[in-house]
């Protein structure tokens, strides 16, 4: 069993329960649970008490605790592995709006005018900018609408490059209107761009020293970047110009990392900003950052995307881990845009440790890739299938299900899977992984790819599906069957 605990921009927690395919097959390794005489839990597999002592596999290796603090084992019929999955990055899934623009005296009228037919009309646009030219205010007014409103027609149509574009005209003509500046911040945010974000927010900032929503977007922008001094300070700032229980509830996590982060030593490579506590020799860091090096050119290359910034990495002790966290003992990993990994214990990157890192990284590509629209069946097929997990073991359970009449829906797998039983969550993940495997074997990581960039964009996933695959549900519902019966079948 793994679980996934996600902490959004918003410090809403999603804890999500993860069961691999193998929980389908018998003499499979069982997760067991460790119940300690304080009453927390421990999640783990194959477990051995010998000498005293207590030992078992963990998401980071093996472990060992005294056998005198463990008060009863309690047995698990699901396989056990990390706690590895990313959702989407911080910055994605940031839940704050921007101010709008100061409004102008026939304001729906203008908007009208760009956008009928259902599209913009750019002709339009390029007189209002010419007109805007002339530096007349109320010309720069309308102009300043118009791209707004273009812009938020484009952004709901998942088209938030182009949107950028719209944002960018019209501050060519209006470089100090903070409702622009603010607009084109969120969006950048939601690249994951914290950058370009930080340097929109500080020309607002210049214009606006006193805004709120500027130094609560900042806060966002740097915790992004993994500049915890300054987004701490910034969201300091934003709850001193007007409390907001959503800042205050980000500085009080932001805070607490800090607090936990202030010794720990640094390390980085191109893509990652590792820092880890003193418990982790240098060796493993270093050796932690090669591999996330590798499997970062190996997803790049295979997803067809790269993430814009740094992303970071916090390696923890087991205790260090529970207290930032805060999340239940059964978590092996956790990702909330920045890779939180217990490695206690550990001198090098075993097997576990590996696939738990390409799990966590190849979410964080999926997430970015579609600005956090990836619904969880798409989301969890490929991080499985990138971790290198394969049908084989699970194959014949889930064909007995489908001919049981149990076929599964994929609107339904979209969504949160915690109301889920176990047997449905066991079955979930692995139709998941058959679901992906069956898409690579028709058309090859490219089709992947194609949907996954189709999901940035269309209004729902089954939609991205049949512009990007040209199917919909129940076609791929009925080529995950073909698939598992020509493959595994015999």
């Amino acid at each position: 069993m793994r679980f996934r605990l996600t902490i959004h921009a918003s410090g809403t927690l999603v804890v999500c329960a993860i069961f691999i395919g193998a929980a389908f097959c018998a003499g499979t390794s069982q997760a067991d649970t460790i119940v300690l005489k304080n009453g927390r839990k421990i999640a783990a597999a194959d477990i051995v008490e010998s000498d005293g002592k207590v030992t078992y596999q963990t998401p980071a290796g093996e472990m060992s605790i005294p056998e005198s603090i463990v008060d009863h084992i309690d047995k698990n019929d699901f396989a056990y592995t990390s706690a590895a999955n990313a959702a989407e990055s911080a910055a994605a899934s940031v839940h704050v709006d921007a101010a709008a623009i100061s409004p102008v005296s026939g304001y729906d009228a203008i908007a009208a005018l760009v956008i009928h037919s259902d599209a913009v009309d750019y002709e339009y646009l390029a007189r209002l900018d010419n007109q805007a030219r002339f530096g007349a205010a109320i010309d720069i007014a309308k102009d300043d609408v118009a791209h707004h409103a273009a812009a938020q027609f484009l952004v709901r149509r998942g088209n938030t490059n182009s949107a950028i574009d719209q944002y960018k005209q019209a501050l060519l003509f209006d470089p100090q209107n903070t409702g622009l500046l603010l607009n084109i911040a969120v969006l950048y945010l939601r690249q994951s761009r914290f950058k370009e974000a930080t340097e929109a927010l500080e020309q607002a900032r210049r214009v606006a020293p006193n805004s709120a929503d500027v130094a609560k977007l900042e806060g966002w922008a740097y915790y992004g970047a993994n500049k915890l001094d300054q987004a701490v300070s910034e969201w300091q700032r934003a709850q001193k110009l007007r409390p907001d229980p959503d800042v205050a509830e980000a500085l009080e996590k932001a805070e607490r990392d800090r607090s936990e982060e202030e010794t720990y030593r640094e390390g980085e490579t191109a893509h990652f900003d590792l820092k880890y506590s003193g418990a982790a020799t240098p060796d493993l860091a270093a050796a932690i950052l090669a591999a996330l090096e590798d499997d970062f050119n190996d997803i790049q290359s295979q997803l067809d995307y790269t993430p814009p910034e740094q992303i970071g990495v916090i390696l923890y002790t087991n205790q260090a881990f529970a207290d930032i966290t805060r999340a239940p003992g059964w978590v092996g990993a956790l990702n909330d845009g920045r890779l939180r990994i217990p490695v206690q214990g550990l001198t090098g990157v075993t097997p576990q440790l590996a696939r738990v890192l390409r799990h966590e990284l190849t979410h964080s590509f999926v997430g970015q890739k579609t600005r956090g629209r990836a619904p969880t069946w798409l989301q969890e097929g490929i991080a499985q299938y990138m971790e290198g997990l394969r049908s084989g073991p699970t194959a014949s359970a889930l064909l007995e299900a489908v001919n049981a009449g149990r076929s599964p829906q994929f609107n339904g797998l979209e969504g949160s899977w915690m109301e889920l039983s176990g047997d449905s969550a066991a079955y979930a993940y692995a139709w998941s992984l058959a679901a992906i495997e069956s898409i690579v074997d028709a058309g090859g990581m490219g089709d992947v790819s194609r949907l996954l960039d189709r999901v940035a964009v269309d209004p729902s996933p089954e939609q991205a599906l049949e512009s990007a695959l040209h199917e919909n549900y129940s076609d791929l519902t009925a080529q995950t069957i073909q698939y598992l019966q020509r493959q595994y079948a015999h």
